[in-house]
């Protein structure tokens, strides 16, 4: 093997709540390199959900993670010149990543006044188990339950 695998990078918590969870999501909703923005807009999301729920908006946005995190994701895997759709379980890390993809992408296709507002509609309704990003993750774990029979050609 010629290349060294990367070594992880470790990510500082972040100053308000001093969780790594919201610094990674803070990373996640940063746009060219304008973390203080990006801070700006997740606290924000934050303050709105603890105005509507009355509940500490950490616990809200461990909840809303928790509910759009994949188990299972198909990959495509050729096998003699046919291509499968192999369901295969999601690592830890990509679990995370890909929630917080979703709960940003979704968030910033829907239809509110900033993007404050837009991520804290996104949190509270994944955190009850509802909106797009857990739609997405039932869609995902659908298909590979629809693939189940291409399980065997798992690598």
């Amino acid at each position: 093997m010629r290349k060294r695998r990367a070594e992880k990078r470790y990510i500082k918590p972040d100053p308000k709540f001093n969780d790594v969870l919201v610094a990674k999501f803070i990373n996640y909703i940063m746009w060219d390199g304008k973390k203080n923005t990006a801070r700006e807009i997740v606290y924000d999301s934050f303050d709105i959900i603890e105005k509507k729920t009355k509940k500490p908006a950490l616990e809200v946005f461990q909840k809303a993670v928790q509910n759009v995190q994949p188990l299972v994701e198909v990959r495509s895997r050729r096998v003699g010149g046919a291509t499968y759709q192999v369901p295969m379980e999601v690592r830890p890390d990509r679990r995370i990543a890909l929630a917080f993809r979703w709960i940003k992408n979704y968030a910033r296709d829907r239809k509110d006044k900033s993007m404050a507002q837009k991520l804290a509609a996104e949190l509270l309704a994944a955190s009850n188990g509802e909106g797009s990003s857990v739609k997405k993750k039932e869609d995902t774990h659908r298909m590979a339950e629809a693939n189940k029979a291409f399980a065997h050609f798992r690598w």
